[in-house]
């Protein structure tokens, strides 16, 4: 079963829910005319099934190879990435001052549903020069920008960001690299660095790794951690490739799935040649940093709207082929195809309407992006609300769908061969990096619950309950959201804590069953106007499944984040092993 760009998908959520229209009447965004948005989704669909999917099975099977230091990746690789950078699909979003497009990050997202739905490790490749390209345009210098930013939108070079460290996982205050001036405004780098994606490759010309580390007598913590851009080759003024940086790839992964993006152990500065250069100013690391981590965790909840689609896909395809069991309702004893059994029936269902869901959520993410962008009032705190739902909810549903895709197989999904099992491998990951799930949810009830006094969530929350009269289910769940709002803004930290993560689960249901809604009451219209196609009747009932089965089924997530953290610590670490 080959893979199928969700082309009409896209479409249909880039015009109802992020408004693609309305957005290329700015000026900024004027591009983005219709016919450039059909000619970039059905594009971008096409070569994603044509160059990246074909691949996807030797990435898993072969992957990326450590040789004579050297990160080699698997056969096809190579020339699928020049024809990635040849077509210039790196470049949608990049700056068009530094040779991008300059088009809305939305399309970037849509490029990247793409691709990273055809082969979520190869994508990964894109996600990390995209957030490199964030970094170093807000926080860059002149002369940074104009030698790395056009390489970087092209593809040319590719970006990787280095925090993770052996004795510093999550708790990047804790890291130990150094930048030792060297007297002319560059710094000697010293240091190691764990679980670099695409730390090391054959694909690009040069990598550019954004690594933080500390100068000379910095504050303790995170306070005293800048930011340096450190090339795999030094660039010359002229922008030419010069000698080898002083970058040891000691050792790649052996990982669970993504085996096709090499996750490197990096030295830097071995044999004391290690050169970077600062970005933005000393001590400013975190917020350098941020700007890139932020845009990942969007497109790493991304990843899970791409192997659910896949997922998806691969299921309904078995389910439609596998004969097996009368159906218990029929008129004969005769077998049928799995597909019509009741059962399995509930699981594509809901594989079909929780990929429509987070699809709607993280396209929603990416419009607030384009609003921030050009200063719409507001914008910027949806975004910094909807990041760790988006984050969150994505990986956790992507791995769910993955995992139902295995069981609509049955025992042929726990056979290698069937390409079932690499989805759930796959996607495992997206829910620890990039920041926990967890992490991710102690930030909502953390700094974006404090966001004007909580105002900013329930002014979110009141919108849904204006938009949903009519829907009896979203009502509730908006109401028992906002509840739930009031008793976390007046909790005790552990109390909140211990809440947090069923709280960003039932606020990202309730936004999700919002676009839901949307899009199902757009569907609706576009029927009664005489379009009677296959897909929207599709789309009304994915919408209907997740409002009337899905949405209920997150009240339960009140009582469990008002429990509280006294049971959690009912027994002390020994006891617990007890």
């Amino acid at each position: 079963m080959a893979f199928s760009a969700p082309v009409a998908e896209q479409n249909f959520v880039l015009k109802h829910i992020v408004g693609i229209d309305a957005l290329a009447q700015h000026a900024r965004f004027a591009d983005a005319t219709p016919d450039m948005v059909q000619a970039i989704v059905e594009g971008i669909g096409a070569f994603a099934e044509g160059e990246f999917a074909p691949l996807n099975r030797i990435g898993d099977t072969v992957g990326a190879r450590l040789i004579n230091g050297k990160v080699v990746m698997p056969e096809g690789f190579v020339a699928a990435y020049k024809s990635y950078v040849a077509n210039g699909w790196g470049s949608i979003n990049a700056p068009a001052e530094f040779g991008g497009q300059g088009l809305p990050f939305s399309m970037a997202t849509v490029a990247l549903d793409s691709l990273g739905g055809a082969n979520m490790a190869f994508a990964l490749c894109p996600i990390l020069s995209v957030g490199a390209i964030e970094a170093i345009n807000h926080h860059g210098t002149d002369r940074q920008k104009e030698l790395f930013l056009p390489k970087l939108s092209t593809g040319e070079y590719s970006g990787t960001m280095n925090l993770t460290e052996p004795q510093a996982g999550s708790d990047v205050g804790a890291l130990k690299s150094t930048a030792t001036p060297r007297g002319d405004g560059t710094y000697q780098i010293k240091g190691t660095k764990i679980y670099i994606s695409f730390g090391d490759h054959d694909m690009a010309e040069n990598i550019v790794h954004l690594v933080l580390a500390r100068t000379p007598d910095g504050p303790a913590g995170t306070k005293g951690i800048s930011l340096f851009l450190v090339p795999k080759y030094q660039v010359d003024a002229d922008g030419s490739i010069g000698k080898a940086n002083d970058i040891k790839v000691v050792s790649i992964e052996h990982k669970m799935g993504i085996n096709a993006s090499p996750t490197c152990v990096l030295a830097f500065g071995e044999e004391g040649e290690c050169i970077g250069e600062l970005i933005g100013p000393e001590f400013g690391g975190m917020r350098a940093m941020f700007t890139m981590m932020n845009n990942a965790r969007l497109n790493v909840g991304l990843q899970g709207v791409q192997i659910a689609e896949a997922a998806t896909q691969k299921a309904i395809w078995f389910a439609r082929e596998r004969v097996q069991s009368a159906k218990a309702s029929g008129p004969s004893r005769e077998s049928v195809a799995i597909v019509e059994h009741p059962d399995v029936r509930r699981m594509l269902m809901r594989m079909k309407a929780g990929t429509q869901a987070i699809r709607a959520l993280l396209y929603l993410a990416s419009s607030y992006v384009d609003r921030a962008t050009l200063g719409e009032a507001g914008a910027q705190e949806m975004v910094d609300l909807l990041t760790p739902l988006a984050k969150t909810y994505g990986t956790d549903m992507g791995s769910e769908i993955a995992s139902l895709g295995i069981q609509v197989h049955g025992g042929m999904g726990f056979v290698e061969e069937t390409g079932a099992a690499q989805y759930y491998r796959d996607i495992r990951i997206a829910a620890i990096y990039e920041g926990t799930n967890g992490i991710q949810a102690a930030d909502l009830v953390g700094r974006k619950l404090a966001m004007q006094g909580g105002d900013v969530i329930r002014n979110h929350l009141a919108a849904i309950s204006a938009d949903a009269a009519e829907h009896s289910g979203l009502s509730a769940l908006a109401a028992a959201t906002a509840d739930l709002t009031e008793y976390m803004l007046a909790a005790d930290v552990d109390d909140r804590l211990a809440g947090s993560y069923a709280y960003t689960n039932m606020m990202a249901v309730a936004t999700s069953g919002w676009l839901m809604l949307k899009q199902l009451r757009a569907a609706q219209t576009d029927i009664a106007n005489g379009d009677t196609s296959a897909f929207l009747r599709s789309k009304v009932a994915a919408c209907r499944y997740y409002l009337d089965v899905m949405v209920p089924e997150a009240i339960a997530y009140k009582g469990t984040a008002m429990a509280g953290a006294e049971l959690l610590y009912a027994l002390d670490a020994e006891e617990l092993a007890a």
